[in-house]
């Protein structure tokens, strides 16, 4: 072999060498980063979730802040209610009532609700057993996120009613369909008009993340991991209320045979304003974890269309639902509140 020939090997070598010492270099430096083998990662939970009205009602506070009053169900506010008196010395065990509900709670898409008048304590509540109660009323709900309750949800809701108080032999007494109707419809207008739903979005500006440094980095800040893949949560003070926060990322990597391999470039961050009380800041902690994560994760945070967030804008955003709160608050419809959570759901 000659010199040339030897000596072209040789650079090929090298070259060879080179390309392949950079394809590594380049693996390394796209493969998604990965949650640090000394830290443990969060394991699921179901602690954290939405509560039922039911235990909205009846679970006591946490902790000191934010407290929601204990109340009953139906609300004139957000319902309508029907009356359903018993004859005069006629009282039902709660046994009988739970008997007589209807198998669903719902006329249409609105929540259907029946309350008693505990005969011992005189206070409305939802018929339970080893009580007795001598009078009912049923609602309704006016508004949720489906929309107002039109006239078919209304006859669907006496239907229901008629069917209890036969059961109970109590006589109903409803309001003015058309009145209710109207009633709703303005409650929907005023809901559709204050029903704020805000997101951020981190995205990677150079390596992709696996789903356990994600997680990793969003417990640092206090994050839960829940029972669905790719959610995590930031919990409120008061145990059994929905969470300030919900972080999210694909499903589909979380679930892959090895996630550790799974490549994610975006995590959302969301806050459903009329579900979480203010005295919770979450607006305040909603911007402070999405820039603590941007920095820890050399990420970027913008709105839903990729456009970039900056001081000023969340300064305005920050404005704008303080006028939001107060307005609700005026309403009696205070963020976070029960009839809130009930009428933005």
């Amino acid at each position: 072999m000659s010199t040339l020939q030897i000596g072209l090997a040789i650079a090929g070598g090298v070259v060879l060498a080179a390309v392949v010492a950079h394809g590594a270099w380049s693996s390394r430096r796209n493969a998604p980063r990965q949650a640090r083998a000394d830290e443990p990662l969060p394991e699921p939970t179901d602690a954290v979730r939405e509560p039922t009205l039911a235990e909205a009602q009846t679970e006591g506070p946490a902790f000191s802040l934010p407290t929601i009053a204990k109340r009953p169900m139906l609300d004139a506010l957000i319902d309508v209610i029907a009356s359903i008196e018993l004859d005069e010395g006629d009282v039902v065990s709660g046994e009988a009532a739970l008997a007589a509900l209807p198998p669903t709670r719902r006329a249409g898409s609105k929540p259907f609700a029946v309350e008693g008048r505990n005969l011992a304590t005189m206070v409305w509540e939802q018929p339970v057993p080893l009580q007795r109660y001598n009078s009912f009323q049923a609602g309704v709900q006016l508004a949720n996120r489906s929309g107002a309750l039109n006239e078919i949800e209304y006859s669907e809701f006496v239907v229901k009613t008629h069917a209890f108080a036969d059961a109970v032999g109590g006589t109903p007494e409803f309001p003015e369909m058309l009145d209710e109707v109207a009633r709703a419809r303005e409650l929907d207008q005023f809901a559709s008009a204050h029903d704020a739903q805000l997101g951020f979005t981190l995205r990677a500006l150079n390596a992709s993340w696996s789903p356990g440094y994600v997680q990793q980095a969003a417990a640092r800040l206090g994050f839960v991991a829940g029972v669905i893949p790719g959610r995590m949560v930031l919990p409120a003070s008061v145990e059994g209320l929905p969470p300030v926060l919900v972080l999210s990322f694909d499903s589909q990597a979380a679930l892959a045979e090895d996630p550790a391999q799974s490549a994610i470039r975006e995590v959302a961050l969301h806050l459903d304003v009329g579900q979480v009380d203010r005295a919770e800041q979450p607006f305040e902690r909603m911007r402070q974890a999405a820039v603590e994560l941007a920095k820890a994760m050399d990420g970027a945070v913008t709105d839903d269309l990729g456009q970039p967030l900056n001081n000023q804008s969340m300064d305005q955003i920050s404005t704008e639902l303080a006028t939001l709160y107060d307005t609700l608050e005026q309403r009696d419809l205070a963020a976070g509140s029960v009839l809130a959570r009930r009428l933005f759901s």
